[in-house]
């Protein structure tokens, strides 16, 4: 659990807007001076998210403390039963963020108790990333959403549109819950990234946007979503 910063970590900048301004988002993206096109299609991003039972990961976030991090199971698809996940560590040091990434092979997530799921995960990682598992052992909660993505014309900035998030709780269920949604709002995620060298680059395709800066992260909100209920 080293706090080193690798050469890959990212600028990351945030901005949250209420569903109603979707449609001048879009056009602000298509417009943009920088040129920003879709390198892929969009896809759905399945997560769920582990932490302590005490919610170590999710009092960090919500804090904002510069060094925080968050453990999840990540897929992509509209399947339950992923041929394959990817366990990732997202660490953060203030407005720079990057991720460790662990590849599995097929989780049944639709068909196994949460203690069968747990004991399989374990099975197919490493030993790093049995220490994450093993510090956030709880299954807190199940998101998924719409991404869209978009380079800028030179490739140095990234931005991504996430959109239709739906929230699964998780603490008192024997298996995964795909089916019991939590309440949130209609909301679009935005988010920048750029090398910390491309920061000028970044700033300048940042501007303008109609939305204000949001320090956000879909995990408190999806949590608190659930105190909620």
């Amino acid at each position: 659990m080293s706090g080193e910063i690798p050469k890959t970590a990212r600028h990351e900048v945030k901005f949250v807007a209420p569903g109603i301004q979707r449609r001048q988002l879009e056009w602000w993206v298509r417009t943009n001076p920088a040129g920003f096109y879709h390198p892929y299609p969009p896809r759905w991003v399945n997560n769920i998210y582990f932490d302590s039972f005490e919610l170590f990961a999710y009092e960090e976030n919500l804090s904002g403390v510069s060094a925080r991090s968050k453990v999840r199971l990540r897929w992509y698809g509209r399947t339950q039963r992923p041929d394959s996940c990817v366990l990732e560590v997202k660490r953060k040091r203030s407005l720079v963020g990057w991720k460790i990434s662990y590849p599995t092979g097929p989780i049944p997530c639709d068909q196994a108790t949460w203690r069968t799921l747990l004991r399989e995960l374990r099975g197919e990682l490493a030993e790093p990333a049995r220490v994450w598992l093993d510090a956030n052992p709880q299954p807190v909660l199940i998101n998924r959403y719409c991404r869209r993505y978009f380079v800028s014309r030179d490739g140095k900035v990234r931005l991504t549109l996430d959109d239709e998030q739906s929230v699964f709780d998780q603490r008192l269920t024997t298996c995964p819950n795909f089916t019991r949604r939590s309440n949130l709002p209609d909301s679009v995620v935005v988010e920048f990234k750029f090398a910390p060298g491309d920061r000028a680059l970044g700033s300048r395709a940042i501007q303008g946007i109609p939305i204000r800066l949001s320090r956000n992260s879909k995990y408190v909100i999806a949590v608190q979503s659930l105190f909620l209920r």
